[in-house]
């Protein structure tokens, strides 16, 4: 016969088992709802669930939820160089490269999320392969990504006429650097090699583009070098597309303090000394003057592992790589300041065929 403790105990258990599963059921949908929405779900005391609340500002991992979009990226894919620059802000702090299949993925990566224009830097992006590897990624983003821009910036003298006859075709515009007109300024500021002329690589360069209709644009950076050169009838002369007029940049770690492979304070100017630079050379249709200012947030930079460095706090601070975790997510860790970009005249006409140059 049933006693009425044992009524009891089962009454008990039965209450017990019921609230396990409420209990159970309850975690399972709170779980699921994480799951689905990716927001933060409260936990309530036995069971229920509050309304979900999306992450508060200081709670979320990106510094921005403002989608950029990636129209024209640089890409240093390697940081080794024959010139040793006084002032270079991309040294050979490494010698890695990534093999050619990985660099055409992010490059893919890039394209679908809205890159039109590419340019390959380095360190002297020549070096690799004796410019083959970059000839194949030039030929890959034209002929296979159908991109508008194709650019390089090089320094000039590792390029071969046979380069231009096998990749040519694919390249919208080759910038190479030039800081002076004078060739033993040249070799101070530390863009030289051996006994080899700079110059005379610019002028054989610059036949070669028109020969093969590449655009043709130079590159100077401003210094304590140069800065009272008037460069008006050398420039004018040689008629490049555009001049990029760059003010000599510090960044930590690569020109400047700790660990640095260079010491660039010596080649640094005062804003007003580069104002004066600019208005000596202010007949100078295509020149494009770029401040500190201007350069520190308005370029997407990858370095050689496809990590975005946002260079806002003077130094290089690098994202995860597009290859890792996308490009939609590494973007948010470029510092990139799209207004900037478009106010320094980072968007103009690229594509060589858009140029309607006189070849």
């Amino acid at each position: 016969m049933v006693t009425s403790n044992q009524v009891g105990l089962a009454r008990m258990l039965m209450q017990m088992c019921f609230k396990n599963v409420h209990s159970f059921v309850s975690a399972l949908l709170r779980w699921i709802l994480m799951r689905v929405s990716g927001v933060l779900v409260q936990p309530t005391p036995l069971g229920r669930m509050s309304r979900p609340k999306t992450r508060t500002k200081e709670q979320k991992e990106e510094p921005s939820a403002q989608l950029t979009t990636p129209s024209s990226v640089n890409y240093h894919f390697t940081r080794q160089c024959n010139y040793e620059c006084g002032f270079c802000f991309h040294t050979a702090k490494t010698s890695f490269v990534l093999p050619i299949e990985e660099a055409k993925r992010g490059l893919r990566l890039l394209k679908e999320a809205g890159m039109e224009k590419i340019n390959f830097s380095g360190g002297e992006p020549f070096i690799h392969e004796r410019g083959n590897f970059l000839g194949e990624l030039v030929r890959y983003c034209k002929q296979d990504l159908q991109l508008p821009s194709v650019s390089i910036v090089s320094n000039g003298s590792l390029i071969k006429e046979t380069w231009f006859q096998k990749y040519g075709d694919y390249l919208d515009i080759l910038a190479v650097s030039c800081d002076s007109f004078n060739e033993d300024t040249n070799k101070v500021i530390g863009r030289g090699q051996g006994k080899k002329s700079h110059l005379d690589n610019l002028h054989k360069i610059h036949n070669w583009c028109r020969d093969y209709r590449v655009a043709f644009k130079i590159n100077s950076v401003i210094n304590t070098y140069n800065v009272d050169e008037d460069m008006t009838e050398q420039i004018t002369a040689l008629n490049p597309v555009r001049w990029k007029v760059f003010q000599c940049l510090i960044i930590e770690g690569e020109n400047a303090g700790e660990n640095s492979l260079r010491e660039a304070e010596k080649f640094v100017i005062s804003d007003q000394q580069f104002q004066d630079f600019l208005d000596r050379h202010q007949s100078v249709e295509c020149l494009v003057p770029e401040s500190n200012q201007k350069m520190r947030d308005s370029y997407l930079i990858l370095d050689e592992y496809m990590c975005f460095l946002d260079c806002r706090e003077g130094r290089k601070d690098p994202s995860k790589s597009i290859l890792d975790v996308g490009v939609e997510e590494a973007i948010k860790f470029s510092g990139f300041d799209e207004k900037m970009f478009l106010k320094r005249g980072g968007k103009y006409v690229w594509s060589k065929e858009e140029m309607k140059l006189e070849w």
